[in-house]
């Protein structure tokens, strides 16, 4: 049975994704298309290209993590972090990261958007200086792309680019105008709506959501005592704000919930029995999920 996957962002609580996919293929249940943002964008491109639960798990259980964020000479001084992000707006370039899923997607044959199925991935993040939402490949030709030749680790990387810990990811229109890309989470999420069917369309297939939260009616209020608590508040209801209200009107019977803390959401330092963790409760969620699921055939929901 084919369904279309969207996933959450969430920086390193992602790794609970993994977990969330292997109960889906447990199921018989493959994805047609798939879109996320930040991690959600990362599994999601993974997916396309072709790798399955367990690829990614060992792929991910054996990757030291912290490697990821390129470090600088100095970097360790607290004056040197503060003058990395007064000039450079983020702690890390990322580049080190993007090289990383530009590898992973080789090692299957997959480069640039023009190297898969048309419309099968579509990634989310967000232009601050005009200050819009971009789904990439759909909206390259915007900035004088060609999609096709797009590279599809550069997409996840712009999509990935958490305000002030990654810099900004720049990106040129054909006439050179500078546009700063950062994490699509800021403006969206958990991109549902990237494929709702338009109004004279029927929906094509069903289409699974996995959040990396509670469900947005249970999730506590923010408690706000000082500058960088309101700052924690405001950048968590940007990040929920817009999901939250179409989520209201969709309701939620479509959404699995993977309710990790927010503390973890970049410590890359996390012990590789953590990470195990992660995957099982997202697992774990999935499977109780999927036994409910309506839109799944009773014989696959309780015989496999």
């Amino acid at each position: 049975m084919y369904i279309d996957g969207v996933f959450s962002g969430g920086g390193v609580k992602g790794i609970a994704l993994v977990g969330a996919l292997q109960a889906v293929e447990d199921r018989g249940l493959q994805f047609k298309r798939t879109a996320g943002t930040s991690a959600g964008a990362l599994i999601a491109a993974l997916i396309t290209a072709g790798y399955k639960g367990d690829e990614i798990e060992a792929i991910l259980l054996d990757t030291n993590l912290k490697a990821l964020l390129d470090r600088k000479p100095g970097f360790t001084f607290p004056l040197m972090r503060w003058l990395m992000l007064y000039w450079k707006l983020g702690l890390y370039s990322g580049k080190d990261l993007e090289k990383w899923v530009h590898g992973l997607l080789k090692k299957k044959g997959i480069e640039t958007f023009g190297d898969i199925e048309e419309g099968s991935l579509k990634i989310i993040a967000s232009d601050i200086t005009r200050g819009r939402l971009i789904v990439i490949p759909d909206d390259l030709e915007q900035y004088g792309f060609v999609p096709e030749q797009f590279s599809i680790a550069k997409a996840v990387r712009m999509s990935a680019g958490l305000p002030f810990f990654f810099k900004p990811h720049p990106l040129y229109t054909i006439d050179g105008k500078k546009h700063l890309i950062v994490d699509g989470g800021i403006l969206s999420n958990f991109p549902l709506w990237v494929f709702k069917p338009q109004e004279s369309n029927k929906q094509l297939r069903p289409v699974l959501g996995f959040q990396l939260s509670a469900s947005f009616d249970k999730i506590p209020g923010h408690k706000i005592k000082n500058a960088i608590e309101l700052y924690q508040a405001l950048f968590e209801t940007m990040k929920e704000a817009h999901d939250a209200r179409y989520i209201e009107k969709q309701k939620a019977q479509n959404i699995v919930f993977i309710p990790i803390k927010q503390g973890i959401t970049t410590d890359f330092s996390l012990e590789r029995q953590e990470q195990k963790k992660l995957i099982s409760f997202g697992r774990e969620r999935t499977e109780q999920f999927l036994r409910k699921w309506r839109k799944l055939p009773e014989s696959v929901r309780f015989n496999r």
